[in-house]
């Protein structure tokens, strides 16, 4: 965004939005949230002010698309017609996909912004300006785009990018879908690979099974979804770079980025960040303001993520609705049920869920040895430790973890989520009969 002064003091970004607020004042969406949004002083707006106004939410951000967004004299086909913006749209992991309008090359350079917060990713882009890389996540299905229908390599390269795989739940895969893909990145040489941590788990394991290396590879970004410490294991000891979360959403861009110490780092110039309603260990919902969002400015949006301020940066806890609850009814969050599985061998993905009665059932996929009986069983005892039930949790190992209607997979759900995923599947089935 042009014309903005630089605010070294502030690292928060706060003195940016204060900018920014009288700006965003003909926005439609939010004309009517604030009396006289112009009237907060500008300069040195004050923080409680600010945290006044109301929440954004995504059924705002889908009522009147895109006029909600579109300042005045602004119109859609004028700003396609010119290249100036793009049409994409959110994932769904919560509730129905909500569009998206991004600046022509914002999405490119909020990310450049934040991959640079590492040092190590850095030094290789650097290195290698054009630098490649292989893509393995979800095929999403709209509209306007089917990448799953995309058969041909050339089909599913864009510039550096090649996306790799066309199959929506990676455990179904046969060897010979594997393997093509496992031929694609060697001949694409890429320097890192960016992958969704099941698809790109499963793939490390094929890997393993067929000592497949990649030579070219210097990191992995995990993104997409909660990176979980099996994930993280498995790609680390089959790909033998350093794996690093990249955690951000489509409608927000990229909002923290983990450093070569393991520090998930916010990307300051990009988005101002709260924290709200946090519960006694100061673990609460992720309010985001973009501050580089030209078309489609979001003013305190909840995201829908737990986060915690650690030491130099954050801690990622996972979907709110995905959380559950121990024996006293406090709040543990999916980043508390992985930390379980730390040091733990065996074990490829997993879903602990949890019943309105408390009582929790684990599955999980194996990794490519299992784990022994002696694991599981201190497993349960950690699990049952860590939700003060009298019992531990069934433990059963399956063949297949189905993902969401979004395509995404889940590693913790509670009666709440649980409820919410009912009340939505039949919100949809509703819409397809009328």
């Amino acid at each position: 965004m042009t014309g903005l002064t630089k605010h070294p003091r502030d690292s928060s970004g706060f003195a940016r939005v204060a900018e920014l607020l009288p700006r965003w004042s003909d926005v439609p969406l939010y004309r009517g949230r604030q009396p006289d949004l112009t009237g907060i002083p500008h300069a040195d707006c004050p923080r409680c002010a600010f945290e006044d106004l109301p929440f954004v939410t995504k059924h705002e951000m889908r009522e009147r698309f895109p006029d909600n967004f579109l300042r005045p004299g602004q119109d859609l086909e004028h700003l396609l017609d010119r290249n100036l913006v793009e049409l994409d749209y959110t994932s769904g992991t919560s509730e129905e996909r909500v569009p998206v309008l991004l600046g022509r090359h914002w999405w490119s350079a909020q990310e450049l912004a934040a991959l640079r917060l590492n040092r190590t990713v850095a030094h290789v882009l650097d290195e290698f300006p054009a630098a490649r890389r292989a893509t393995l996540t979800t095929p999403t299905c709209n509209g306007l785009v089917c990448d799953s229908a995309a058969r041909q390599r050339s089909e599913r390269t864009q510039g550096a990018t090649l996306y790799v795989n066309r199959s929506r739940i990676p455990f179904l895969q046969p060897e010979a879908e594997l393997a093509r893909m496992a031929e694609e990145i060697a001949d694409w040489a890429p320097q890192f690979l960016d992958l969704d941590p099941v698809h790109g788990a499963w793939f490390a394991l094929h890997c393993e099974r067929k000592r497949i290396r990649f030579p070219s590879l210097h990191f992995i970004l995990a993104s997409y979804e909660f990176v979980s410490v099996v994930h993280r294991r498995i790609l680390e000891r089959v790909f033998r770079v350093p794996v690093f979360n990249l955690y951000g959403s489509t409608e927000t861009g990229h909002l923290l980025m983990e450093d070569e110490q393991g520090r998930m780092r916010p990307s300051h110039d990009h988005a101002y960040l709260e924290i709200v309603d946090a519960d006694a260990r100061g673990v609460g919902d992720l309010v985001v303001t973009t501050l580089t969002h030209e078309y489609m400015p979001l003013l305190r949006y909840r995201i829908g993520d737990l986060v915690s301020r650690g030491t130099g940066g954050y801690v990622v806890h996972g979907r709110r609705r995905d959380a559950l609850q121990d024996a006293r009814g406090r709040r543990l969050t999916t980043w508390d049920v992985d930390q379980c599985f730390a040091g733990l061998e065996g074990i490829l993905h997993y879903e602990l869920r949890q019943g309105v009665d408390g009582r929790c059932g684990l599955r999980f996929l194996p990794d490519n040895s299992k784990p022994t009986p002696r694991e599981l069983e201190a497993l349960a005892v950690r699990l049952q430790s860590l939700l003060g039930a009298s019992a531990p949790p069934d433990v059963v190992g399956v063949d297949l973890l189905p993902p969401t209607s979004s395509g995404k997979f889940r590693l913790t759900l509670g009666a709440e989520g649980q409820a919410d995923s009912e009340r939505n599947a039949a919100d949809r089935q509703a819409c397809r009969l009328s």
